[in-house]
């Protein structure tokens, strides 16, 4: 356990980093945005396609990992928005803490989290399942968030807008590029290929600190604003789900269809189980503020999640792995 802890330390250490040095105000927050576009747009994209482009194409597309992630986050959304709708929680705050429940941490921190615990060739199935979650989860839940009416233009604007995003959104085009790459066979430039290797390599610390540093700046703008504080069973029963309901669902799922004669490789399932163990996206809050959801109760479940994971996920690594 102790080797464990010795590779997740400083992936955490580096959350608490930012998070620190955002509420310390050593980070002004209005420098927040700025690290996230250099991760979203320039550093994550490349360690993705450098990811990608040396992952074998059949691990990027390998249906049995597909169709066992996808299952389990329909169930986790559905469970979820099931058991949080009530008087206080309606749909859109309800679809919001399904995502937030269901997309974990992949890409910031489990690509790098994973090929530093398990080798290159965890990141095949961590990227497919990040793919699945923005295409497929993200999009299902924001148009979720729409029943209620807080949009006269209903779902049919919600699921116009989550397209709009996924195409706008550089991971999936990374991701694509980098499996084309991967089938032709195809080099970068001597020139070219350094400066995505130098992009890729700035991409897990500096993600590490913006995620401590967006976690921070959401805790700290919900504190100032007018709306009451979530209710503790209002988000904690969500990040609870997030860090033991969906590994155990996923592992269990993924035991019995194999049983049933899926061809779901064990090492994959090892991967996705750690993938879903893993804390909630942090940019799940940016989407819950931009359609008007509770983002307090968001931050908070990312931030309970994020804060328990680094033993909660120690311990899930400690218990699959020999």
């Amino acid at each position: 356990m102790l080797k464990i802890f010795t590779v997740t330390f400083p992936f955490f250490a580096l959350v608490l980093a930012g998070y620190v040095a955002a509420r310390r105000r050593y980070l002004p927050l209005e420098a927040i945005p700025g690290l996230n576009g250099f991760v979203l747009f320039f550093a994550l994209p490349c360690m993705l396609y450098r990811f990608g482009a040396s992952t074998p194409v059949a691990q990027l597309l390998d249906m049995s990992v597909a169709l066992t992630w996808l299952l389990c986050g329909l169930i986790v959304v559905g469970f979820t928005v099931a058991t949080s709708l009530n008087a206080r929680i309606g749909w859109n705050d309800a679809a919001f803490g399904a995502l937030v429940a269901a997309f974990p941490n992949s890409g910031f921190m489990g690509v790098p989290l994973l090929v530093a615990l398990l080798g290159a060739q965890a990141a095949g199935p961590a990227i497919l399942t990040m793919a699945i979650d923005m295409l497929v989860i993200t999009s299902l839940c924001i148009a979720l968030s729409r029943l209620d009416g807080a949009d006269e233009h209903g779902a049919a604007k919600a699921l116009k807008n989550a397209l709009k995003g996924v195409l706008t959104n550089p991971m999936p085009w990374a991701i694509l590029l980098g499996a084309m790459a991967s089938v032709l066979a195809f080099e970068l430039p001597g020139p070219v290929a350094k400066v995505v290797g130098m992009l890729a390599d700035a991409a897990s610390p500096v993600a590490l600190f913006t995620i401590g540093a967006v976690l921070a700046r959401s805790q700290m703008l919900a504190a100032s604003g007018h709306a009451a504080a979530p209710l503790l069973r209002d988000y904690l029963p969500v990040a609870l789900l997030k860090l033991f309901l969906h590994p155990l669902l996923v592992l269990l799922i993924g035991v019995t269809l194999t049983r049933l004669g899926l061809p779901l490789d064990p090492f994959a399932l090892t991967v996705v189980v750690l993938v879903a163990a893993l804390p909630s996206a942090s940019n799940v809050s940016l989407l819950a503020e931009r359609f008007g959801a509770d983002n307090g109760r968001v931050a908070r479940i990312i931030l309970v999640s994020t804060a328990a994971a680094f033993v909660t996920f120690s311990l899930t690594v400690g218990l699959l792995l020999p």
